[in-house]
Parts: C-alpha cells; structure tokens; sequence
C-alpha cells in the first residue's frame, strides 16, 4: 500500500476489518480539497482489497469530522479562484466519498465521538451501522451559512434513517442533533462510553465478518435498493433472485451439511442415552 498522509491511519486489526482513522484534531478532523483527494486514493487501495468484510470509520482526539475546513476554504488552499466549476468539482469531490462507501460490498461503522457536520455527519449516515458516545452530535450547518442543507447525500440517507418529518425539522433549523436523540431516532445502534466506542465497532465488525461474503454484501445491496423499492412485489422479486443465487454458493452447502451432521449426532445420542 502506498504511504498513508499523516492525516490519516488505516490499519487491519483483524483478517477481513479495516480501521481508518482521521486524524486532525486540532481542526476537528475537517476535509479540505487536497485531503478529500488523498482519501480518495486510499480508498483506491482500501476498497479494491477483496478480503475487506467490515471497515470501522473513526475520528481522533474526541471528534468525528466537521466537515468542510472553512479555515483552508478562506485562506484558498487548495481552491484557486473559487468559482462555480471548481465549487462543483469540489462539491463533487466530497460527494464521492458517499457514493464509494455505499458501492462497497464491505460493510462500514462508523463509530462517532464528538462533532459529526455538513460532510462529516454524511459519511456517518452513508455508513451501514452507527455507534457512538454521550458527546456525539450530529449537525447539518449548511443551512445557517447561505447553503442548503442537502449535500453529500444528507437529503437522501436522513429521511430514509429517521423518517421524513423529523429530518425536515433538522434540515431547516440547522440544530444539531444529540447523540440521545440519534439513539431514540434510530440514527445510531447503541451508546458507549469514549473508550469503549472503537472496541464496540470491532466487535460488530467480526460479528459481521464471522458471516459468509456472498450473505453480508448482498444483505447489504438488498437493504439499500429495496429502501427505494417502488412496490413489495419489486423487492421480493430482488430478494428472491438474491437468495437463489445464495443457494448455488459453497457456503450455504456446507453449511446445510454442518447442519445435518449436527442433526443426526443430536438424534443418535438422544436414542443411545439410557432410559430412565
């Protein structure tokens, strides 16, 4: 793997997980251009890896990541001349980020401490899971700076997470959500302490892993295609072509054999016990 920018980590605790890791605290672990470019390329590498089940998204020094660095946005780094076909490359840019995690066959965590905003809070609702901390806080603050608060997919994965009326009043006041309201919500399966937080990640992560391939990406594209599925009779015609390809994998052979032998030395021992 090419070198890693120190603003990120990526490492394999596990065969099959992956853990990323921003790493700019000190800005909240806010994206510029030239940062979302490098991620990009990382994910080149990270989401080629066939072996990868379960990649764990986590952020540094108390913090998940805020977004867009407006700091390095003013002081042009980055950015030239802002005009309107670079804030759409930009826009663009960033945007990607979503559609690549989402297109992953690897299921992704996101395990939020601290400020999740604009960007950030969107690479959490793109995530398949979500745990977090006490102090977790979810912001849409675009809305309160002259932008809409649709960006990143945030206007397509919050409605469909916490339901439609109470995504509109997020998006509109610009308020942040709190990390006991994203639990009541559903946005988020759990709470834990800070130091628990990437432990409980992992833990899901091998839960996940433990699980065929074929059977974890495919409940994945199912999930995902089946929130917009036009009618029942749409998604179960998905789901049944899904499950009878499942049927041909070696996996779910062995596993029926498994169950079989499980069976007949369950019922053998049942005759051959002494009866009383």
């Amino acid at each position: 793997m090419a070198q890693t920018p120190r603003e990120f980590d990526y490492s394999t605790p596990a065969p099959g997980i992956g853990v990323l890791r921003l790493q700019r605290p000190t800005r909240r672990n806010a994206l510029h251009l030239a940062l979302v470019q490098a991620l990009h390329q990382l994910f080149d590498q990270i989401l080629a890896d066939g072996a990868l089940r379960a990649l764990v998204l986590y952020g540094e020094g108390g913090h998940f990541c805020a977004g867009l660095d407006l700091k390095a946005w003013v002081e042009g780094k980055g950015f030239d001349d802002a005009d309107v076909l670079q804030a759409m490359r930009l826009q663009q840019t960033f945007a990607g980020l979503v559609q690549r995690l989402r297109a992953s066959d690897a299921a992704v965590i996101a395990a939020v401490d601290g400020v999740a905003v604009g960007a950030g809070m969107a690479l959490t609702l793109a995530a398949d899971v979500r745990f977090g901390t006490a102090r977790a806080q979810f912001h849409i603050g675009a809305v309160r700076i002259g932008l809409t608060a649709g960006e990143c997919g945030i206007s397509y994965h919050l409605p469909r997470l916490i339901g439609a009326g109470r995504a509109f009043e997020l998006m509109l006041t610009g308020r942040p959500m709190p990390a006991d309201e994203a639990l009541q919500a559903g946005l988020l399966s759990g709470l834990v302490p800070p130091e628990q937080l990437l432990p409980r990640a992992l833990e899901c992560a091998q839960q996940i892993a433990a699980n065929p391939p074929y059977s974890t990406a495919h409940t994945k594209r199912l999930m995902w295609q089946n929130l917009d599925a036009p009618s029942l009779a749409a998604a179960l015609e998905l789901e049944n072509h899904a499950q009878v390809l499942g049927l041909m994998t070696q996996d779910f052979g062995a596993a029926v054999q498994s169950f079989v032998q499980k069976k007949a030395a369950t019922v053998a021992a049942a005759i051959s016990a002494p009866q009383g």
